[in-house]
């Protein structure tokens, strides 16, 4: 089986050698997402809040790419460079996933790329996106 590769068309290609969604054996990959408007913008410097709503928006242009949705993820893991941020992190999350709950991993690491301040990846199954 030769596993499928995305990338959504509404967002900027990516900038290494990797694709933003990989699919196979009935599950979809996310790669990092990071906090960077469809114009290729990155957006260090703006609150956390926006960046940790472009990261979503991000992952769900990913997941959608791929045929899929967030209802169907198993599991994300978030990497914030101030674990100080969890809180509001969460409630956005929250909003973002609606009843759904996957496994969830936050993991405080030290800096991200271009000063950015949180990266997200997930996994969920290869089956129809949710219902608008």
């Amino acid at each position: 089986m030769t596993p499928q590769l995305f990338n959504p068309a509404d967002r900027p290609a990516p900038a290494g050698h990797y694709s933003h969604a990989a699919a196979g054996a009935g599950l979809v990959f996310i790669a990092g997402q990071l906090p960077v408007m469809p114009d290729g913008r990155a957006l260090g410097g703006e609150p956390f809040e926006v960046q940790a709503r472009q990261v979503l928006a991000n992952v769900r242009a990913a997941l959608e790419a791929a045929g899929t949705g967030v209802h169907q993820l198993l599991q994300v893991r978030v990497y914030l460079t101030d674990i100080g941020h969890w809180g509001a992190f969460n409630t956005i999350y929250a909003e973002w996933a609606g009843a759904h709950r996957p496994a969830r991993a936050v993991v405080p690491v030290p800096a991200l790329h271009h000063g950015l301040l949180i990266e997200v990846e997930a996994v969920a199954l290869a089956v129809p996106r949710d219902r608008p």
